[in-house]
């Protein structure tokens, strides 16, 4: 007594006498294994593809040739750009955990636009230590550039405040600039 599955182009037969699976070979002469292995290896070399495009991709505004060492003719831009409206507040995300903003204004007071901002923000104690540092991008190829005499709002959103932070608005520091 044998019995027959007929599964696609698979072709499957079951003997109940000798409790055994004989594989059978489909219309073209291939086994239903050496498609399944092939299947299986075409699949596993595109995804082998795809997670090293996925990571070897690196955003041009990071890529090796824009440096994060500031030069000369950036750091002496420095001081046109001008932080004011520096905002604290402070709200419940869906989950009910407590999240702080920063809310504050970006004016660029000098003769060049400003296509990239990367600002140290220092958060300090009541002892005037410092309790967190973070950085934040108010100017990126996502967003406008920052032309002369234009300013402009942001926000910098952050999870977990430090116990002992004093509540007040953090230092800002330009650490990078790009023309």
């Amino acid at each position: 007594m044998s019995r027959s599955f007929r599964l696609s182009t698979l072709d499957f037969r079951l003997s109940t006498r000798s409790n055994t699976s004989t594989m059978q070979y489909n219309d073209k002469g291939i086994s239903t294994l050496h498609i399944i292995l092939i299947v299986g290896a075409t699949m596993l070399a595109l995804s082998a593809v795809v997670v090293f495009f996925w990571h070897s991709h690196v955003p041009t505004q990071f890529s090796a040739g824009a440096s994060t060492i500031p030069t000369v003719e950036q750091k002496a831009y420095f001081p046109q750009l001008e932080f004011t409206d520096l905002r604290m507040s402070a709200a419940e995300n869906f989950l009910g955990a407590s999240v702080t903003y920063l809310d504050a204004q970006v004016t660029n007071k000098g003769t060049k636009t400003v296509r990239r901002l990367d600002l140290d923000l220092t958060f300090v104690d009541t002892l005037n230590q410092v309790v967190l540092r973070e950085r934040a991008h108010p100017v990126t190829q996502r967003t406008p550039a920052l032309k002369p005499g234009e300013s402009r709002a942001f926000r910098v959103t952050f999870e977990h405040m430090p116990v002992d932070w004093n509540q007040a608005a953090p230092t800002m520091t330009p650490v990078y600039l790009q023309f």
